[in-house]
Order: C-alpha cells, then sequence, then structure tokens
C-alpha cells in the first residue's frame, strides 16, 4: 500500500484574519484522510505572554520579536508540523517563514541575518500569499506582522504603524513574484 505523500504548505500575509481564512480553506479542500491540521503562529504562548507583560518589560525591538517568532517556529515545528508530516499528512502553517522574513525587511534588518536566523526550518512545498491589507479596528487585529507593527511603531524604527503594515506588505509581493519566478 503506498503512503500519502506528505506536504507543507505555507500561507503567508500581513492580514491574520485573511490567513487563518486562506488556511481554513486550504484545509477543507485537502481529503480528510490527508488532513493534518493547521499550524497557527504563538503556538507556543510567547507573544501572548508578551502581550500581559508590563510597561517595565520595555517594548521589544523587531529582532527581538523575529527571535521569538522563531523560537514558536521550532515549537510549532517540533510539536505540530513534523509530526503530522511525518504521518503523511498535509500540514498548513499560517503563517510561516516569509511573513517574518518580509517584517524584518520591513523594519531595516538584513536578509543575510534572516536567512540566517530561519535556516533551520523546512521549504513548504506550496506557498500562498495573501495580499490583503490589515483592518484598521484595533480589534480585528491578530496577525504575527499587526501585534509586531503595534509594537514598534514609533520607536527607534521611526516608522509609524501603517508604514511597517504597508513595508512589510511589499516585501510579501517581492517574495510571491520571486517564488511565482521559480
Amino acid at each position: 500500500m503506498r503512503r500519502a505523500q506528505a506536504i507543507l504548505i505555507s500561507v503567508d500575509g500581513v492580514n491574520g484574519a485573511a490567513v487563518k481564512a486562506t488556511a481554513r480553506e486550504a484545509l477543507r479542500a485537502i481529503g480528510r484522510a490527508r488532513r493534518g491540521g493547521i499550524s497557527v503562529w504563538d503556538a507556543s504562548g510567547l507573544f501572548e505572554e508578551l502581550a500581559v507583560a508590563d510597561e517595565e518589560a520595555g517594548t521589544p525591538s523587531p529582532r527581538t520579536l523575529l527571535l521569538l517568532f522563531a523560537a514558536d517556529l521550532a515549537f510549532r515545528l517540533r510539536w505540530e508540523i513534523e509530526p503530522a508530516l511525518a504521518e503523511g499528512k498535509v500540514v498548513i502553517a499560517a503563517p510561516y517563514i516569509e511573513t517574518a522574513v518580509a517584517f524584518g525587511r520591513a523594519t531595516g534588518i538584513s536578509a543575510g541575518w534572516l536567512a540566517n536566523l530561519f535556516g533551520f526550518a523546512p521549504r513548504p512545498g506550496d506557498r500562498r500569499y495573501i495580499d490583503t491589507a490589515p483592518p484598521r479596528a484595533v480589534s480585528d487585529r491578530e496577525g504575527f506582522v499587526e501585534f509586531c507593527s503595534e509594537r514598534v511603531a514609533g520607536t527607534p524604527t521611526a516608522l509609524t504603524r501603517q508604514q511597517l503594515l504597508d513595508r512589510t506588505r511589499i516585501q510579501l509581493q517581492i517574495a510571491a513574484r520571486r517564488a511565482r519566478g521559480r
């Protein structure tokens, strides 16, 4: 009997709600036998802890936020993604590396540093890019980029929240064009 081929699908974008909706749609399209699940950011709870931290903790830098994302991704890989892939399942990572890399590039972090940071993560077999702007209402923000832009806006980056979101979106558009060219 032939085992189903495992596949990792990445869904990346700056609008957290749209990323989750696309991941759910992709999961529904996969046959029940191959369905592994959706792995979302903050599975480890690191960002939840950061969200409730006292002001004394200070404002995290973009590098700190990216290091936390990498730690959370390592957790997701170890406990969610790799076990399902080992069983021949399809796993959707929403978001995955490209979202974090785009945020890093938008804040001026070098491509080399980011490639080194995320070098441990396997390449997805399929990539989906969501080019939808995030909502303006504070209560509707649920994505990684939205969370991080809210935290670092107006700090030494000297960028507003909207500028960070726009720059990250542009970086994701570039990544999507590059991926189509492969």
